[in-house]
Parts: structure tokens; C-alpha cells; sequence
């Protein structure tokens, strides 16, 4: 059975015998997206429209996707899988968590219009919760971890203050255990994983763990939001 589908019925099957598996676990363990402040490191907008490519796993890359989507400033969000050592993995390859790779969305942005650090700020609060290791609610395996892989050295250096950042800050309840990786070959997802929330919004799964968090974006990180969508190829 493929895999997708599998996490699909399982959550059907524990919604009907009264269980609901979140993304996020209580409020009690994650700070609300409003609670999570901007960078204190960050680059300025940049004078001239550009384009730079950052790359972030949090669990499944469906919800990553949908989020980074509808971002101010964001050309494309791509899913696909990073930071393995195997080339041209599978779904199915990855998801056996033999490879080393996660689930990752490659955003491609206009530093002009949003700023890495803005990004770091919608992928910390909204997009998924870092102080999960190797799991994002429903789905577990060390594809499906928190991990930052940073293109350039601005974005090292800006990511690793954003971390430290937010660790002195306690801004979290449980330390955050987001890794933060040199981006390497980045292996675009099959076809039918993209834009897959967007297209299927009454799947569950997406109303559950993935829909929320484009409404979280929407509701608690406005000035961030738009409703037109990136491109996803």
C-alpha cells in the first residue's frame, strides 16, 4: 500500500475511534506562532529584485510545501528530498529511512520582498515544531526530521543565531533539536506530492496536521501571508 495513503487511513481510523493525531502536540509544549519573535540576525531586504534558494525538512513535506506556498516574496516551493546518500531515491526508498534523506521543500524566494530570516521565523512557528526528534506528529523515522539546509554562509550564520536565538529565549518549552546541514543534491519528489495539500483539502490527513498551519500563517503571521499561490514546479 502506498505509503501516503497509508497515513491517510490510520488517521481515519483513529479519528473513528475518538483519537485525533495533531501536528503539533499540546500548547502546553510549543509556543504559539505569535509568541515566536523575528530574527535578531537577519539580512536586510535586498535594493534589487533576486532570486535565492533555501532548503527545510519538518516532517511531511505536504504541510512544508503548503506553508512556504503561501509566503510573501516565495517564487516556488518544490517538494522533494535532501541531506541523504543515495541518488534518485524512491518515496518509497526514503520512507524506509535507510537513506538518510528527509522530506524537504526547496523554496525559491525574492530577497527583495522577504528575507531568509522571515522565512526561518514562518518555518519555527507555523510550518512545524522543532523540538520533535526525528518525527512530526503522526509520522515518525528520520525522514521525517527538523533540519535547516543552509545554501550560502549568510544563511548558516543567520539560521544557527535564529536557533541559539531562540534556545536562550526559552521560547520553547523542550529544546529545539533542528539540525542545521551544508545543502547538498536536492531530489525533486514525484509528481503526485506536489502541491498535494492544495489539492486534495479534504484529505484528512491535510485537514488535520496541514491546513491548520496555512491558517495559523494567515492568522498569526499576516503581514506574511498571501493567498496567491507559488509555484510548486
Amino acid at each position: 500500500m502506498n505509503k501516503s495513503l497509508g497515513r491517510a487511513i490510520l488517521v481515519t481510523l483513529a479519528l473513528s475511534v475518538g483519537f485525533v493525531f495533531l501536528s503539533r502536540p499540546s500548547s502546553a509544549l510549543i509556543a504559539a506562532p505569535s509568541a515566536v519573535p523575528a530574527p535578531a540576525v537577519d539580512n536586510p531586504l535586498a535594493a534589487a529584485p533576486g532570486q535565492e534558494t533555501a532548503v527545510f525538512a519538518g516532517g511531511c513535506f505536504w504541510g512544508i510545501q503548503a506553508v512556504f506556498q503561501h509566503v510573501k516574496g516565495v517564487k516556488s516551493a518544490v517538494s522533494g528530498y535532501a541531506g541523504g546518500r543515495v541518488a534518485s531515491p524512491s518515496y518509497e526508498e526514503v520512507s524506509s529511512g535507510m537513506t538518510g534523506h528527509a522530506e524537504s521543500v526547496r523554496v525559491v524566494f525574492d530577497p527583495s520582498k522577504v528575507s531568509y530570516g522571515q522565512l526561518l521565523r514562518v518555518f519555527f512557528s507555523v510550518a512545524h515544531d522543532p523540538t520533535q526528534l526525528n518525527y512530526q506528529g503522526p509520522d515518525h523515522g528520520t525522514q521525517y526530521r527538523s533540519e535547516i539546509f543552509y545554501t550560502n554562509d549568510a544563511q548558516k550564520r543567520i539560521a544557527a543565531a535564529y536557533i541559539d536565538q531562540l534556545g536562550k529565549a526559552k521560547v520553547f518549552s523542550k529544546p529545539i533539536v533542528t539540525k542545521l546541514e551544508k545543502a547538498g543534491a536536492f531530489n525533486v519528489a514525484e509528481s503526485y506530492h506536489q502541491n498535494y495539500a492544495t489539492e486534495h483539502p479534504n484529505d484528512m490527513y491535510i485537514r488535520i496536521n496541514d491546513a491548520p498551519k496555512v491558517e495559523n500563517l494567515k492568522k498569526d503571521l499576516s503581514q506574511l501571508y498571501t493567498p496567491t499561490l507559488a509555484a510548486y514546479q
